[in-house]
């Protein structure tokens, strides 16, 4: 399985990871590489195994996953994190976003659909269920409208790209623009929405419809 995607699995229910390391298993293009009973160690795995893709719970005693996916922010680590919870409410859900993760689904998923899951947030899509997504859309303020009407036409294209996890150079060749002009629509973006990265840039696409 030399090009399958490198899962590492962190939540601190043991039977949950034996579950999904069963399931996983089964599949053709992904290996599960190790496992982690918290966020400080789930960390330390990734760190040593360099996964492509990490499955991990939110809330876990001592570290959590909110801190070790702003750990692993810092540490430059450059695997693709899917919460995957029981947690779905908009408190739970906006930490999670905001410290880097990829993707947030129940923890109820249909297997096929997380084996789906995995696949996309390594393709680098952004990837939110139905009921993740209401919790975020839930007590939208008009701040948020009116920054998403200070957009222009270019850059909402450019921000369509973004979600669906286009690079500069792939966003450039799309558009028929150079690579400079798409960073300064990008750092325009990010600034009109007052918006840290293109992970974030990425979800606030998704819960404005801009990917379609």
């Amino acid at each position: 399985m030399a090009d399958a995607i490198r899962v590492l699995l962190v939540d601190d229910h043991q039977v949950v990871r034996r579950g999904l390391r069963t399931f996983l298993e089964v599949q053709d293009d992904i290996e599960v590489i190790g496992e982690a009973a918290d966020g400080a160690s789930g960390v330390a795995r990734a760190e040593e195994l360099r996964p492509d893709v990490i499955l991990m719970d939110v809330k876990m005693p001592g570290s959590d996953g909110v801190e070790a996916l702003r750990r692993l922010g810092e540490l430059g680590n450059p695997a693709r994190v899917l919460i995957v919870t029981s947690f779905t409410e908009r408190r739970t859900v906006v930490p999670a976003l905001r410290a880097g993760a990829a993707g947030y689904v129940h923890k109820d998923i249909d297997p096929d659909a997380l084996a789906g899951a995995i696949r996309s947030v390594h393709a680098g899509h952004v990837l939110l269920q139905p009921e993740v997504a209401g919790a975020l859309l839930a007590r939208e303020g008009s701040g948020e409208n009116s920054r998403a009407g200070s957009l222009t036409e270019r850059e909402r294209e450019v921000l369509a790209l973004i979600a669906r996890g286009r690079s500069n150079r792939e966003i450039a060749r799309a558009l028929v623009l150079s690579e400079k002009t798409v960073k300064t629509h990008v750092s325009n973006i990010l600034m009109k929405l007052d918006l840290a990265d293109r992970t974030q840039a990425a979800l606030w696409a998704v819960r404005h419809g801009i990917s379609d």
